[in-house]
């Protein structure tokens, strides 16, 4: 067995559902606490009370009981008569939203690289990776699971839906623990292009062109944006400046980011009083302002460098996109800074 292989691993459990038009099914828990037991007889009357709120909401699971589309952990389908488990599983396919935005920058996904083990595209901006908040159906991982007929593709890793550029998924179960580790033991480089402020004269980055940002980053639970805290540093980034447009105010920056905590480059960026171009968290929080296809974040994964965990061959993926603000140094596109 390759070193990182985790085909001889036990699988965990399968859901007894496929995947449907890209989307998994959902595995509800039935709890088991004495009250619930106590209350509830059947998986039916769990599931109807539970969220049945709305006289339509228990319509449609009505529907979806009666038409054999809930099932138990085993497989079996949950009718009137099927008895309420303490920690049994149920599944079933919910609805998409029917209010989900709009995405046109999916037509602008890019294949970069297709075999048996791995897909790797290049995210345009404003495009979900995977099914969060009000994007379901229209993300890259269902949006190519329902058009390349890849039922089990997953991503390695993730990018930010603001964020474009190269991103990784699996395509086959076996070898999904072998990639997504590479990912989380830092075995992958990456590098970032950034278009943000000229840096202030004589700051370290002026000086010196380069600096490494260390700090504590921490995502809590309900809040948007992820922020810094005192304590041991658990995020690292190095940044460098590549091109300057004086004209305009203007950066182009290398970003390699050594760990990978949420929003951390845009978080680090704006601490070195750079926040990117068009960055609706930094420096002031701008959450609820509609997307802008014409002032995307201008934030760009520009490659993917490792070797590769199964064969041991070095692999390389580099983004085709460009940033739309930079103009200057012909550092866009394909033949970014290395």
């Amino acid at each position: 067995m390759p070193p990182g292989s985790r085909e001889d691993r036990p699988r965990k459990h399968v859901p007894p559902l496929p995947v449907r038009g890209g989307l998994n099914p959902t595995r509800l828990v039935l709890p088991h606490d004495a009250a619930s037991v106590a209350r509830y007889a059947t998986a039916a009357q769990y599931l109807l009370e539970r969220f049945g709120d709305g006289a339509g909401d228990a319509a449609r699971l009505r529907e979806k009981l009666a038409a054999g589309e809930v099932v138990t952990g085993a497989g079996a389908v949950v009718d009137d008569a099927t008895p309420y488990e303490p920690r049994g599983f149920l599944y079933l396919y919910r609805d998409p939203p029917a209010d989900e935005p709009e995405v046109p920058a999916l037509d602008e996904l890019e294949v970069l690289h297709r075999d048996d083990d791995l897909l790797v595209v290049d995210k345009p901006h404003l495009v979900a990776t995977m099914p969060r908040g009000r994007w379901v159906t229209r993300t890259v991982l269902v949006h190519l699971r329902a058009t390349l007929d890849l039922p089990e593709l997953v991503p390695a890793h993730r990018l930010d839906r603001p964020t474009a550029g190269v991103l990784v998924l699996t395509v086959r179960p076996e070898v999904r623990g072998a990639y997504q580790t590479a990912f989380q033991d830092r075995a992958v480089r990456k590098v970032y292009e950034a278009v943000a402020p000229l840096p202030a004269p004589g700051s370290a980055i002026d000086r010196d062109g380069t600096t490494t940002v260390r700090s504590r980053i921490v995502k809590h639970r309900g809040v948007v944006r992820a922020q810094e805290e005192p304590g041991e540093p658990n995020a690292e980034s190095r940044v460098t400046l590549v091109a300057r447009d004086e004209a305009r105010g203007l950066g182009l920056y290398r970003l390699e980011p050594h760990t990978g905590k949420t929003h951390q480059l845009r978080l680090h960026m704006a601490s070195l009083g750079l926040p990117l171009l068009h960055d609706p968290f930094w420096p002031v929080l701008r959450a609820d302002a509609p997307d802008d296809p014409d002032r995307p974040l201008q934030l760009l994964a520009r490659s993917l460098a490792f070797v590769d965990p199964l064969s041991g061959a070095p692999r390389e993926f580099r983004s085709r996109r460009r940033l739309a603000a930079w103009s200057g140094g012909g550092h866009g596109g394909g033949d970014g800074p290395r």
